[in-house]
């Protein structure tokens, strides 16, 4: 008999879309991120995907002081990948968001891998009562954003982690971004089996729908042929619907508040263990196996907890 094919579930537990206002489940001070963290690996997670906020109002914050309290707490409590995001926010300078992982030299980074329009300005029709004068500006100024992640940006972080030993999570939000990475395979620039998230749903990227997953993997398919590890990241709503339909067709899968804060139609998840465990009860009806962090790492190729910077 066939052996079961194992699944990735990434946790992302505080992101930096979503505000304190919107949701009180939202992890925002170092204790809330370690305590969110251990939870979601305890649930099924093998790695967990990282940001840190400004523990006074909850602001997004690529200052590695905000991440020094929270990394080797979660590194010491579990044995998961740590992934610190090279994304940070929209609003800030390619310089601020490669701080941290560089600094801290983790096993994976994320890297989004093309410029875009990123609206974030939709959510103002559904939470109108936030707390800070932040929350409103940062999402009210997406109206009028460009993500830059230019060919320039790409390729200074892939240098940069790659020297580092560190490894990447391709963040690809539409085809074009499918095509980025092989462009930057062609010449070398990276590493191992490209472990590539598809991420849906977000206004200014590709849409939610069941069609748009697929045609994402038939380019992805067209490009990398079976030399890459495919992810599925829904945002909001379709978060669960196109994480089932992924593991039904091949995928591994993220999930966590940093991309939904909801559990079911109106109803907000209590926390990332939460939408871990909703995922992982998916994954094993179907009859897919959870993998650990140490098969995650064998996948992935690696470096090992032990040589990273934290």
């Amino acid at each position: 008999m066939a052996e079961a094919r194992k699944v990735i579930i990434t946790c992302a537990v505080t992101g930096a879309i979503h505000t304190p206002s919107m949701s009180p489940h939202l992890p925002v001070t170092a204790a809330e991120i370690i305590e969110a963290s251990v939870a979601a690996a305890n649930a099924g997670a093998a790695i967990l995907h990282l940001h840190a906020r400004d523990p006074e109002d909850g602001r997004p914050s690529q200052d590695p002081a905000h991440f020094r309290p929270f990394l080797p707490a979660i590194r010491d409590a579990t044995d998961a990948v740590i992934n610190i995001t090279t994304g940070g926010s929209p609003h800030m300078t390619v310089e601020e968001r490669m701080r941290p992982a560089m600094v801290f030299e983790p096993e994976v980074a994320s890297l989004n891998m093309g410029s875009m329009n990123f609206g974030l300005f939709p959510m103002l029709q559904r939470f109108t009562q936030l707390r800070h004068d932040w929350e409103r500006q940062h999402l009210e100024n997406s109206r009028d954003l460009v993500f830059k992640n230019t060919y320039q940006d790409i390729e200074a972080i892939l240098a940069n982690g790659y020297r580092n030993g560190t490894r990447f999570e391709f963040e690809c939000y539409d085809t074009s971004h499918l095509y980025n990475l092989a462009h930057f395979a062609q010449r070398g620039l990276v590493q191992g089996r490209p472990f590539i998230q598809t991420v849906f749903g977000i206004l200014g990227g590709i849409g939610p729908e069941a069609e748009d997953l697929m045609h994402m993997r038939r380019t992805a398919d067209r490009l990398f042929g079976t030399q890459y590890e495919w992810s599925v990241l829904g945002a909001g709503r379709n978060q669960m619907p196109l994480a089932a339909i992924g593991l039904a067709t091949g995928s591994h899968v993220r999930v966590g508040l940093e991309d939904s804060l909801w559990i079911g139609p109106g109803q907000l998840a209590v926390s990332n263990a939460e939408q871990v465990a909703r995922i992982r009860r998916i994954a094993e009806a179907l009859n897919l196996q959870i993998a650990t962090p140490a098969e995650a790492r064998a996948m992935l190729g690696l470096k090992g907890a032990d040589k990273v910077a934290f």
